[in-house]
Formats: structure tokens, sequence, C-alpha cells
């Protein structure tokens, strides 16, 4: 018999299979002919079946036409950077839907003239913390505090930060050197432990555009240590911005060491930035809170043009804060004996299949350069530890955590509606 890989058939044949076709429809047919020819070349390599070439390229196919795939968060991480911080509630979803085609972002429909961008979602900001006189949005808190160095520290201005707030943000790069990138000049005051207002003082004079407080929030500093308050800062002659972070923008009793954007307001900060993808659990953003005349300031800077935000997150972030709580919210708040029934269920069902499973307790962090040294008691399934490679190329893929020889899916950063979902890609990979 002659070797079945010639009977491969030709592209254009198998691409006018309907299931493809509708594929081709739906994602484009770039995406949809490179999937089939390397379902051809696995057939010529003897990977797969010559008959089996339309199915194995159909299974291929994403579920959208992106390389993005989603995952289940079971690391414990609630705010995991590296998963795409946090995930959207259902509301900010059907939002970034609904503002996918053409929308009123810029404009009026009443008087069919154009109007403020994105104004639905500065009011949400304004209401969220109504001790801002005024808010903007930039695409994220580093842009905030950029825009902050480009308008309030111009043309060599200097910017006073303690030494113990030279903050790396993550991936290398460093609060001071990307304020510096503005031109700016960075005064460092104090030592790495203690810095007091005394230092702050000593520093300003003709060129300060600024005093800048910062949030270590990927760290801590214990023992020894001392700082000056915002409150203490709001009395020098000079505006204080106060960088918190994390985007908490309420005291949160579950995070009492945490500051928030209305404490700070509140103590007299000038000016307040935050993240809108971290604990207020919605899409990348930098929020910017404070003085009206300073906000307007900022947001008429010709750079502020570069560093806006698109309709999609401001549809996304109006939705996060009127909405229903975000997902990050609910994890926040789990129960942890509500957490270890649903892991005693999924338990029962696996080991009734077979699979060697035991309930143990863990431990959650907030993740996200936020709240360091808060544990957040958990229940996660203990599975043996090779899982864990496999679960992450199922589909969908799970990401858990290995510790001591075991693999761990921590169930408080796993939704509850997806139980189903979790137990059904654990069969996967064990049967």
């Amino acid at each position: 018999m002659g070797d079945p890989r010639r009977r491969i058939p030709r592209t254009d044949l198998l691409l006018a299979d309907p299931r493809l076709a509708k594929a081709a429809h739906d994602l484009g047919p770039a995406l949809v002919k490179a999937t089939v020819v390397d379902a051809q070349n696995r057939a010529r390599a003897g990977e797969i079946d010559v008959d089996g070439i339309v199915e194995h390229a159909v299974a291929a196919l994403p579920v959208v036409a992106s390389t993005l795939r989603p995952v289940l968060n079971a690391t414990g991480v609630v705010v995991h950077t590296n998963l795409g911080r946090a995930p959207l509630s259902a509301a900010a979803l059907d939002a970034v839907r609904a503002a996918g085609g053409s929308t009123d972002v810029e404009f009026d429909l009443a008087s069919g003239q154009r109007a403020r961008r994105g104004r639905g979602a500065l009011a949400a900001l304004a209401e969220a913390v109504p001790a801002a006189e005024g808010v903007h949005v930039v695409n994220n808190n580093a842009a905030a505090l950029l825009l902050c160095a480009l308008a309030l520290a111009p043309a060599g201005g200097e910017i006073v930060l303690s030494r113990g707030e030279l903050v790396e943000i993550g991936d290398g790069f460093r609060i001071p050197e990307l304020l510096e990138s503005t031109g700016a000049r960075i005064r460092e005051v104090g030592t790495t432990n203690r810095t007091t207002v005394d230092d702050y003082a000593a520093a300003i004079g003709p060129a300060t555009g600024f005093v800048l407080k910062v949030h270590p929030s990927n760290f801590r500093v214990t023992g020894f240590t001392a700082q000056a308050r915002v409150e203490e800062l709001a009395a020098l002659d000079v505006p204080v911005v106060v960088d918190v972070g994390s985007g908490l923008l309420r005291p949160d009793p579950a995070l009492p060491d945490e500051p928030d954007a209305t404490t700070a307001l509140r103590e007299g900060a000038a000016l307040v930035t935050a993240s809108g993808d971290k604990l207020l659990g919605g899409p990348q953003a930098g929020l910017l809170l404070g003085r009206a005349n300073l906000v307007q300031r900022l947001r008429r800077h010709p750079a502020a043009r570069a560093l806006r935000v698109d309709k999609l997150t401001l549809a996304a972030l109006e939705a996060t804060l009127r909405g229903p709580a975000p997902p990050v919210r609910l994890a926040l708040d789990a129960d942890p004996a509500a957490l270890r029934e649903r892991a005693t269920r999924l338990a029962a069902d696996l080991a009734g299949r077979g699979v060697e499973v035991a309930v143990v307790d863990s431990v959650a962090v907030v993740g996200g350069g936020g709240a360091p040294g808060v544990e957040l008691p958990s229940a996660a399934l203990s599975l043996p530890a090779e899982l864990a490679e496999r679960l992450r190329a199922g589909e969908p893929p799970v990401v858990g955590r290995v510790e001591r020889g075991r693999c761990l899916l921590d169930l408080r950063t796993v939704p509850a509606d997806a139980d189903q979902r979790l137990l059904d890609a654990v069969l996967r990979c064990t049967s």
C-alpha cells in the first residue's frame, strides 16, 4: 500500500468543510488556514491520522481570534499580575461588549454636539470619592505619576521623595527612574527606615514641584522605623501627591493597614493616584483624584492625550464603580468555612472517580503589590504535583501552585460558579 500521507487533501478542500468555513467567518481566514496547515503538517509527520485532519483542526481552533486564553486562577493570589490582575465583573464585561461598537463616548445625543470624553466613568469615580474636587483617568497608575511629574515639576523641577519609598514596581521598573524620565529631578530625603517631616521641610526650595509619598505596597519595613504622615506633609507650602497604589478608594476594615484615596484626601493630599485593576477590581487604569485646579492642569497637559484610556476601559470602569461587587471583592470577602465546604464537595466527587485528592487548609494573599503581609485563610484541593503541568496545558488551563510536593488548587481565587469547570478540568487530566 502507498504511504497514506500522500492522501492528505489540499488546503482549499479542507477549508471548504462547513465547520472550518464557519470558523473562517467567525475568527478570520488567516487564523483558520494556519490551523489547517498545522494539522496537515502533523499528519505528514505521522502524529495524527490523515482522516482526522479536519477534526484535529476544528478542535485546535481558539474560541476567539486572540492568543490570550482564559484561565482558572487557583493560585490563591487574588490580584495576580501575570494572570491579568483583576478579573472583571459580569456587569463590566457586558459594558465592554456594549461599548464595542459606536458609542456616545464623546458625544451628547441630546444636543448633537461634542461632549466631555468618558463623562459617565468620571462621574462614577467622583461619586465613589466625594472628598475629591476633581477626577481624571489615564491608562495606568505609572502614567498618573508620569503626568504629575510632567505637569507639576517641569523643566528640571524637583520631586521630594523619601529614600524609604524609592520603590521598584515590577519587571525592573522603578518609580524614581520613571519620574526622572520626564526631566524632573528626584530630591531624596531621610533614610531607608526613617524619614520625618523635618527631612521634607529641609529639602523644599524654589525648584520643588511637589512632595511625593509612595505607599510601599509590595514590601514591608519593620522595626526601628518612622515616616511622615500625610497631614504633616500637607502643612508644608507645596502640593503633596500620594500614590496609594493598590486602588483602595475608601477605608476597608479587612485591610486596616492599606492606605485609601478618601483618607489621603481628607488628610490634605493635593492629589492621589491609584490603580483601577487591583483592589478596585476594574480594568487597567490610573486614577487621579484631588484639587480641582490641579486635576484640570493635568487634564489639559499635552501628554494627557497620549495617556488617555479608550472607550472599553471607560465602560468597564463605570460598571465596576456602579455595578455589583467585582470578583476581587468577592474573593477578599469569601468565608473560609464556605471555601472548605466547596473543597470538600469537589474532593468527594473527585475521589469517587478514582482521583487522589485531599482537602487542606491554605493561605491566600492579596497580590498585585497590595496589602503585603496580609494572609487570607482559605481551603485548597491537594493533588499530586505532576498534575500542575497537565492542568496548565488543559482546556481551560488551570493555574495552581506547587507546595511541598503537592499541587494546590486554592478556592479563594476560583469563583463559586466555576466549580464544575474546575472539576471537569481535573478529571480530564486524570482520566
